[in-house]
């Protein structure tokens, strides 16, 4: 192992991190999180800083000789979640939460950023901080600052994500499939209201939706072949305001999760028929709105192994696993579509040091240990690819 980890700007980090943990912002609404990574990018030298789409921050990094393009991104979104996390710097933006660890991606990228600076002149090519907002809403930042060039001249494109449930510096890493595309649909089901008392009277939504979604449940299980990976996940079910009235509407969201596009394709199919069919048989109607939303982040070989060698570097061969392919999604599948690219994990903690809370759960919590691990990846990926005698 090489000792770049104590070069990483662990106190600064810690001070980016914990204010961007207190100022968490929503998807395609980063202002003042984007004002913030602009002027801590201020103090660094040497740096191009520009804006590509809304509330993105593209900092460029050009070395002392020509060479190749690569690109290292780290999201900045946070989440519609109220944090019950104990930590001592809590969000101060009732109802939003850094509850899948952006904050801290950011962080440690800013910290890549300040060391790099310091070290253009062993640098042949250019490097490509990039600071992207709405990884969490669909159609996604990623794909719109793509739409916008980000990726034009890039050669290779790397990222993190940090995860619970695994010691402080674990890196896993996996070539091919690592994600699952993630699509999303939300179902508004018109029926007719009436009086709890006369339900003969209705079209109640409610119970159209209940016959909807147990039947939805039974796609994977029934219609899918079980060496087919996919689910169908309810995240919301919302009707009336009060016991004693059928209400006319409900409202249902709903995510799948697929790792083949033919199945993604029928399953989308399957939802509409289901949909419908029940629909028709209690006399509702219905509006549906189906999104396609991410693909799947596929690692390139090339760059997965340009990883492997990186953490062999930084945290020895003992503190590498085979990370699973997972389900799910992530929009880093928009770079890693046009481009080269590896998306790596990073080991935020494990549950008896409190990190036992999934991303995305309020209680959502990693250990500020691994920050000078991840900034020290992104480091010396530049310097593994771009770096010169």
């Amino acid at each position: 192992m090489n000792n770049l980890q104590d070069l990483m700007p662990e106190k600064e980090m810690i001070t980016w991190r914990r204010h961007l943990h207190e100022n968490p912002e929503l998807s395609f609404h980063e202002v003042e999180t984007a004002k913030y990574i602009k002027q801590v990018l201020a103090d660094f030298p040497n740096l191009e800083v520009t804006t590509l789409t809304e509330n993105s921050v593209i900092a460029t990094l050009t070395g002392n000789k020509p060479g190749k393009t690569i690109a290292l991104r780290a999201d900045i979104d946070a989440l519609p979640i109220i944090e019950e996390s104990d930590v001592a710097f809590p969000s101060k933006n009732p109802g939003v939460m850094h509850a899948c660890g952006h904050d801290t991606h950011t962080a440690m990228l800013l910290g890549a950023v300040k060391v790099l600076t310091g070290m253009q002149d062993k640098i042949a090519g250019v490097v490509k901080f990039i600071f992207q907002p709405a990884e969490e809403e669909p159609p996604g930042g990623a794909k719109l600052l793509v739409e916008a060039g980000v990726m034009d001249d890039v050669d290779m494109v790397f990222g993190l994500h940090i995860a619970p449930n695994i010691p402080v510096g674990m890196i896993g890493t996996r070539t091919g499939a690592l994600t699952a595309a993630s699509d999303v649909f939300t179902l508004k089901i018109q029926g007719k209201g009436s009086h709890g008392s006369t339900p003969e009277l209705s079209v109640d939504s409610i119970l159209v939706g209940v016959e909807i979604i147990n039947n939805l449940n039974h796609i994977v299980s029934r219609n899918i072949s079980p060496f087919s990976n996919a689910v169908i996940s309810i995240g919301e079910f919302n009707a009336g305001k009060t016991q004693n009235v059928i209400p006319d509407t409900a409202r249902i969201q709903g995510t799948v999760r697929t790792n083949d596009k033919e199945v993604r394709l029928f399953i989308k199919k399957r939802i509409e028929e289901t949909i419908a069919g029940i629909c028709s048989v209690y006399g509702a109607t219905y509006e549906l709105d189906y999104l396609f939303g991410y693909s799947q982040v596929v690692n390139d070989e090339a760059a997965t192994n340009i990883v492997d060698t990186v953490a062999k570097k930084v945290v020895g061969q003992e503190k590498i696993f085979g990370a699973p392919q997972m389900m799910g999604g992530e929009d880093f599948s928009a770079y890693t579509d046009v481009k080269q690219g590896s998306f790596f994990i990073l080991g935020g903690g494990t549950e008896k040091e409190g990190c036992g809370y999934m991303n995305h759960h309020p209680k959502f919590k990693i250990m500020e240990e691994c920050f000078k691990v991840g900034a020290a990846m992104h480091t010396q990926i530049v310097l593994d690819v771009l770096g010169q005698e």
